[in-house]
C-alpha cells in the first residue's frame, strides 16, 4: 500500500507535465489537497532518543514537519524522505504538514512517546588501588546505559551520588577503615534504571615503617590526656613528608602519651633499633620509647632519650639490642617529658614520622666495598674471583680490586661476596661499581641474597648494567627492585654476561671497585643551592659527558665580591659524615691547580655556624672531568651537617669569567 501511495505521487506528477504541454490545465481543479497523512517513527533501541520520522500521504509532494519539543523551525523533506531527531523521554505532539503538487496542505498532529529501555548486563569492576588501600577505583558497562551514578557509601545519609561516565574509572578515598557498601545506578537517559550494590572492604595493614601518608588512623591513639592526630607537616625543612603524626600533650596525666598498635608482631630478630624523626618545640625535652606487648603491658622494654629540640626535625635512634626476642610485641607507645604534666600549648605540641627499624643505632651499611679489607670471597659454576693489586690506577687511584674471571662451565657462573653483618638495602636502591672491561658491551648482573642454600635462597631482583667503553675504568649504575625488609641479605653476587658461556680469556676478565650506594648529590634531582659573597651556584645540563655520563651537573662562578666566595648545596636529611668519611667528587675545571675546598656546616646562622674543618683538593687537568677526593675531619659529634659549601680558590677575588667557571658533580661519601 506504501508503495502504492509513492507511485501515485509520481504519476501525478507526470499527468501534470503533460497536460502542460497540451495547454490544458483545467483538469488542475479536480486534484484534491494531500490526504491519510501519517508519519513512521523509528526509535534507536540504544537509549540514545534518535528517532527517525518517515512522512506520508496520498498527493503528497513534499512535507513541513514541526517537531513538538520546542524547536522553532519546521522540518522540510520531500516526499519518500525521512528526518532524524534526538529526544529526551517524554511525549510529543508531532505536526506533519502535507503539501500536493498544487499547493494545497493538509496538516495533521500525531503522538510520539519516547521511552528509554532500562539498562541491562550491568557490570561494576571495583578495586582497591594498588597504590593506596584507602582509594576505591571504580567503572561500569551496561547494554542501553547512557551514563552512571554512584554512591561510594550508602549509609551516609547526606552523600550525593557522583556521576561518572561510559568509559571512566572514578576514585573515592575512604577515611578509615571498615566495609562500605556502594551502590552504583545505571542511566538509561530516562526514568528506567538499572542498580547494583557491594559491599567494599578497606583495610590497611599497620606495619613498620611507618610515614602516614597512607596510614589507618584509628590505630593511633592518645591517651591520658594527649592526643593523637595525623596532620599536614607543618615544617618540611628536614623532613618532606606531607603527612606527619601530631601529639599534643594536656592534662590531667604526668603519663599522657601514645600508642600505634601494628596489625602482627613486629620482628625484632635482625633488625633491633627503632629509628624515627621528631619535631620538638624546645630544647632537652626527653622522649620515652616503650615496645609492648598487645595484650599484656607489663611485657615491655623502654629507653628514654634526650632531644635537641629547637623547632626543627632531627633523626632519633633507639637501640633496643637487649629486647627480650621470647615475648611479642604489637604496641608502639612513647610519652613525652614523662613525669610533667602538659598543658596543651604550642610548647607541648610534637610531631612525629617516619618510624622504622634498622640494623643498628650506628648504622653502618656495608658499603662501601672498595676491596682495600678482606671480604669471604667465593664463585660457582665456572666463575673466578680474587683481590688483586689494580692493574690500572688511571681513573681508579684504589691500590687493590676484585678481578672477576668467567670461564668455561656455565652460562650463569658468577662470583659472591659475602659481608658478616646484612647489608642496608631497600627498594629502589641505586647502587653504583667502578668496572675495567676488556670490551663495550659486556653485561653485569647483581643481585642480593640471604644466606639459604639454594633453591630455598630469598633474592632481590636481578638489575644489569653495561660497559660503554673498553679497557677503562667506568662507573655502572644499579636500581635495587624485589627487596624485602625483613630479610637479611647477605650475599652479593655478580655475573657477567649471563646466559653466555665464559672461556677464561681476557675477553672474559673485569676489574671492580668501590661497589657502593648511589652518589648522595649527583644533581639529577635538584638540592637546595645557594651562595654568599659574590659565588653563583646553578644546575645545568653537563656541557662535557666525556668522562661523565651524567645529564645535569652544577655549575659554580666565582664572580667578583669576597675572596672567599662561594656556595652552598643544603640537604634535608643530615649528610652520614665522621672523622673517618672520604669525600669524593667530579670536578670539569678550566685549569690545571685550581684549588677547590670544601667543608661541611650544621643549620645555625653564622657567627655560631658549626662546622668542620677546611678540605682542599687541586685539579691536575684542564677543560675535563677529574675525581678529586677529601678526607673529612673536625666533625663534632653529635651535630647534624645540612651544608655543603664549596669555595674555589680561597684567599682570591674571582672575576665572573671562564677562568672561574667550574663545573661538579657525583659527590659521594667513601
Amino acid at each position: 500500500m506504501k508503495a502504492l501511495k509513492y507511485i501515485l505521487s509520481i504519476a501525478l506528477v507526470f499527468f501534470i507535465s503533460c497536460a502542460e504541454d497540451d495547454n490544458d490545465l483545467g483538469f488542475i481543479d479536480g486534484i484534491s489537497a494531500p490526504s491519510e497523512v501519517a508519519a513512521i517513527f523509528n526509535i534507536a533501541p540504544d537509549n540514545s532518543g534518535l528517532v527517525t520520522i518517515t512522512p506520508n500521504a496520498t498527493g503528497a509532494a513534499s512535507y513541513n514537519i514541526k517537531l513538538g519539543d520546542g524547536t522553532a523551525e519546521a522540518v522540510s523533506v520531500d516526499q519518500g524522505e525521512h528526518t532524524t531527531h534526538t529526544y529526551t523521554e517524554g511525549t510529543y505532539n508531532i505536526s506533519i504538514e502535507a503539501i500536493g503538487v498544487t499547493g494545497l496542505k493538509t496538516e495533521v498532529t500525531q503522538e510520539l512517546v519516547v521511552s528509554f529501555r532500562a539498562p541491562e548486563n550491568l557490570e561494576v569492576k571495583a578495586e582497591i588501588d594498588p597504590t593506596n588501600p584507602f582509594i576505591l577505583n571504580v567503572s561500569a558497562t551496561a547494554d542501553y546505559a547512557a551514563s552512571f551514578l554512584i554512591y561510594f557509601d550508602t549509609a551516609n545519609p547526606d552523600e550525593e551520588a557522583t556521576p561518572f561516565q561510559i568509559g571512566e574509572t572514578i576514585s573515592f578515598e575512604y577515611p578509615g577503615v571498615g566495609d562500605y557498601t556502594i551502590k552504583v545506578v545505571a542511566l538509561s537517559g530516562g526514568a528506567e534504571v538499572t542498580e547494583f550494590t557491594q559491599v567494599i572492604t578497606i583495610s590497611s595493614p599497620v606495619e613498620l615503617p611507618i610515614d602516614f601518608e597512607v596510614f589507618d588512623a584509628s590505630k593511633f591513639i592518645g591517651f591520658g590526656g594527649a592526643s593523637a592526630s595525623v596532620v599536614d607537616n607543618p615544617d618540611t625543612n628536614g623532613n618532606i613528608s606531607a603527612k606527619v603524626g601530631q601529639i599534643i600533650k594536656g592534662g590531667p596525666e604526668v603519663w599522657a602519651g601514645d600508642v600505634i598498635i601494628t596489625s602482627a608482631p613486629m620482628d625484632f630478630s635482625s633488625k633491633k633499633v627503632i629509628k624515627l624523626d621528631v619535631w620538638s618545640p624546645r630544647p632537652g625535652g626527653k622522649l620515652l620509647f616503650k615496645l609492648e606487648n598487645l595484650d599484656d603491658a607489663n611485657i615491655n622494654i623502654e629507653k628514654e632519650v634526650t632531644l635537641q629540640g629547637n623547632s626543627a626535625w632531627e633523626e632519633v635512634l633507639i637501640d633496643f639490642s637487649d629486647i627480650d626476642l621470647s615475648q611479642t610485641y604489637q604496641k608502639l607507645v612513647w610519652f613525652f617529658d614523662f613525669g610533667t604534666v602538659g598543658d596543651g600549648s604550642a610548647d607541648w605540641t610534637f610531631y612525629v614520622d617516619n618510624i622504622k627499624q634498622v640494623s643498628s643505632a650506628s648504622g653502618p651499611t656495608v658499603f662501601p666495598l672498595n676491596f682495600e679489607p678482606p671480604y669471604q670471597l667465593s664463585s660457582f659454576d665456572g666463575g673466578d674471583i680474587s683481590i688483586i693489586d689494580n692493574p690500572d690506577t688511571n681513573l681508579n687511584p684504589s691500590s687493590t680490586v676484585a678481578q672477576m674471571v668467567k670461564n668455561a662451565g656455565q652460562p650463569w657462573a658468577g662470583s659472591k661476596i659475602t659481608v658478616d653483618n646484612p647489608f642496608v638495602i631497600e627498594e629502589n636502591l641505586i647502587i653504583t661499581a667502578k668496572v675495567w672491561s676488556p670490551r663495550a658491551g659486556l653485561d653485569l648482573l647483581i643481585k642480593f641474597e640471604d644466606a639459604t642454600g639454594w633453591p630455598n635462597t630469598i633474592a632481590t631482583g636481578e638489575s644489569t648494567a653495561t660497559t660503554t667503553v673498553a679497557n677503562a675504568w667506568e662507573e655502572l649504575s644499579f636500581t635495587l627492585t624485589g627487596v624485602d625488609p625483613s630479610v637479611d641479605y647477605v650475599n652479593l653476587v655478580m655475573i657477567m654476561d649471563n646466559g653466555t658461556n665464559g672461556d677464561g680469556s681476557d675477553n672474559f676478565k673485569i676489574f671492580v671497585d668501590d661497589i657502593s650506594v648511589a652518589s648522595f648529590l649527583d644533581f639529577e634531582a635538584l638540592q637546595q643551592l645557594s651562595s654568599f659573597d659574590g659565588g653563583e651556584i646553578s644546575v645545568i645540563d653537563n656541557p662535557d659527558t666525556n668522562g661523565n655520563p651524567s645529564s645535569m651537573v652544577a655549575k659554580m662562578v666565582k664572580g667578583a665580591g669576597q675572596p672567599w666566595a662561594g656556595s652552598k648545596i643544603t640537604v634535608d636529611e643530615p649528610f652520614p659524615i665522621d672523622d673517618a668519611t672520604t669525600i669524593t667528587l667530579k670536578v670539569w675545571s678550566p685549569r690545571a691547580g685550581l684549588n677547590l675546598l670544601i667543608k661541611f656546616e650544621d643549620a645555625t646562622p653564622w657567627p655560631n655556624t658549626v662546622a668542620t674543618g677546611d678540605l682542599v683538593a687541586t685539579t691536575t687537568t684542564a677543560n675535563a672531568w677529574e675525581e678529586l677526593t677529601y678526607a673529612v675531619t673536625g666533625v663534632t659529634p653529635g651535630v647534624d651537617y645540612f651544608n655543603l659549601v664549596l669555595i674555589m680558590d680561597n684567599g682570591t677575588n674571582g672575576d665572573g669569567s671562564d677562568n672561574y667557571t667550574i663545573y661538579i658533580d657525583d659527590i659521594s661519601n667513601n
